[in-house]
């Protein structure tokens, strides 16, 4: 079955900058609306964004619109996040999931395959 493998996080001083990649083992997860989620110590796991697999359909959290970009490549079969303009607030560990149910996209019920999460961690 399709996997998700996230990388790229890391230390960013705030203001900085990081680009997450979320990769799978198969091209059938280019065919899937895929998410990133984050939680942070001693929180519950938030939406963050999210892309339909047109590429063109996006969908931010408040917090996190006009500074992050979710976008896709379908030909090495991975989702990026470009995260600028980083601040403490972003520090969390960061999912992807592959959105295998219709529904909200903000609602992570509605994904079912995670990867193993990538921790950032933005200092002031």
């Amino acid at each position: 079955q399709m996997q998700v493998t996230e990388s790229g996080g890391g230390v960013a001083q705030a203001g900085g900058s990081l680009r997450l990649s979320c990769t799978s083992s198969t091209s059938t997860f280019n065919y899937y609306p895929v998410g990133w989620f984050r939680q942070a110590t001693g929180t519950e796991r938030g939406f963050v964004a999210a892309i339909k697999p047109n590429s063109v359909d996006t969908y931010y959290s408040n917090d996190v619109k006009g500074r992050f970009a979710i976008s896709r490549d379908n030909a090495k079969a991975t989702v990026y996040l470009q995260m600028d303009n980083l601040n403490p607030e972003d520090t969390a560990i960061y999912y992807c999931a592959i959105k295998t149910l219709p529904g909200a996209f903000e609602a992570e019920r509605y994904y079912n395959i995670w990867g193993q999460g990538t921790a950032v961690t933005v200092s002031s």
